[in-house]
């Protein structure tokens, strides 16, 4: 697994990763440009072998107290090896690192691996939006995190899972 910062080179191995995962409401190349060359947002891409395996995406403003997961999506070959939660992770470094004390994301109802991913990372259900995903009428489930709280945590457990406290 290589995580690096998405470039605009990227584009259409993302868009094509972006058809395939969100069939229905994928976003538009023209979109999908725009925020690889936000200047609040950080793109990063998951690469094996030559090939684009993963893509995530934040906003998160310089200075600002919040931020956004936009999207993450791993090609289904490469589920179930952590690949997600390295690129999340990764994501909730870069808002971090830029000042963010919390983060925001909405996730499908219907997509319990993603849902099952967040609340291990500590994130929390703060509302839905019905009906949200379109054309499929699917809620989108509102979640939060304590930025703040998860670097700390996050920090400092290597050295607990390792018994040096």
């Amino acid at each position: 697994m290589t995580l690096r910062t998405a470039t605009g080179d990227d584009l259409d191995d993302i868009m094509r990763l972006e058809r395939a995962s969100f069939p229905t409401d994928a976003w538009s190349d023209a979109l999908m440009a725009g925020e690889l060359a936000s200047p609040h947002g950080r793109y990063v891409v998951d690469i094996e072998a030559g090939r684009l395996v993963g893509y995530g995406g934040v906003r998160a403003v310089q200075g600002a107290a919040d931020a956004d997961i936009q999207t993450i999506a791993i090609a289904a070959d490469a589920r179930g090896h952590g690949r997600g939660r390295a690129l999340l992770r990764e994501l909730l470094t870069t808002a971090r690192s830029r000042g963010a004390r919390e983060m925001f994301l909405e996730v499908r109802a219907d997509n319990s691996g993603a849902t099952a991913l967040y609340l291990s990372e500590g994130f929390v259900e703060v509302g839905r939006r019905p009906r949200y995903y379109q054309p499929d009428d699917v809620d989108a489930v509102v979640m939060q995190l304590n930025l703040v709280a998860w670097e700390a945590r996050t920090t400092a457990a290597p050295t607990a899972e390792k018994g040096w406290c």
